[in-house]
């Protein structure tokens, strides 16, 4: 299980979630917006066969969602930070309900895509950058979590978004624990305990014959993310559960 890093310089770390380079999202998300409802990014990874990522799931409607997605909006309350929105259709959901929500990506295709689509408030913005405004509600969805990158990248968001929390505000996120991918045919689990924690994944994406740069993503299995919420200063509880080991958290700040 990894630990917190103590030598961690908050003020000299310095972390970006996925640069936009060619902003691979960006551009997909526009095209199926235009019309190209074939619009597909090809994703490649360290530990898997290249996969694709179809636009229009970007663009589900609430009844498509998947069932810990439509919990997570069921406790959403106050004024809302979407965090990574994409193509807004969490945003557009909560908006609709009548929320304050404030659509955050670094992706300034998507967030184009999310004004054209009506959604109030977008800022582009990268999760570590989230200015001073406070919330009741911090929302990650899609594995949300995995903007940070890696645990040290988690310990410094945990730290930052203290001052983004308004009194008795929440985070709901979802991750994955993708332990399963590391069983070998016989059963056995293949880790190396001194390389790095092995929920961080390099991706690349390919949009159009034009690939992205590599980027890390983060997976953390929820006992390891209660061991970071505990020892930065949150709560972490359980909200569900879901297919493939993923799982809905909310977070709050202990009293």
């Amino acid at each position: 299980m990894p630990r917190i890093n103590e030598n961690l310089s908050l003020k000299d770390k310095e972390y970006v979630a996925m640069k936009p380079g060619a902003d691979i999202i960006g551009h997909a998300l526009q095209d199926y917006l235009a019309g190209e409802q074939a619009a597909t990014i090809q994703v490649y990874s360290d530990i898997a066969d290249p996969e694709e990522l179809i636009a229009a799931y970007f663009f589900r409607s609430a009844a498509q969602m998947p069932e810990l997605e439509k919990i997570a909006l069921r406790h959403c309350r106050g004024k809302i930070a979407d965090l990574g929105a994409g193509a807004g259709s969490h945003s557009l959901e909560l908006q609709n309900n009548g929320f304050n929500v404030t659509a955050f990506d670094i992706s300034k295709g998507a967030c184009a895509v999310m004004r054209k689509r009506g959604v109030n408030n977008v800022v582009q913005a990268d999760v570590f950058s989230l200015g001073a405004e406070q919330f009741d509600t911090i929302l990650m969805l899609m594995n949300g979590i995995g903007l940070v990158n890696s645990p040290d990248g988690l310990v410094y968001f945990l730290e930052r978004l203290k001052n983004n929390l308004a009194p008795g505000g929440q985070v709901i996120l979802d991750s994955s624990d993708i332990t399963y991918m590391y069983y070998d045919e016989e059963g056995a689990l293949n880790l190396d305990l001194n390389a790095e924690y092995h929920g961080v994944v390099t991706y690349q994406m390919e949009y159009k014959n034009k690939k992205g740069q590599p980027f890390k993503w983060l997976f953390i299995e929820f006992p390891v993310l209660q061991e970071y919420c505990e020892q930065t200063g949150y709560t972490c509880e359980l909200l569900a559960q879901g297919e493939n080991d993923q799982y809905l958290a909310k977070l709050t700040l202990q009293d």
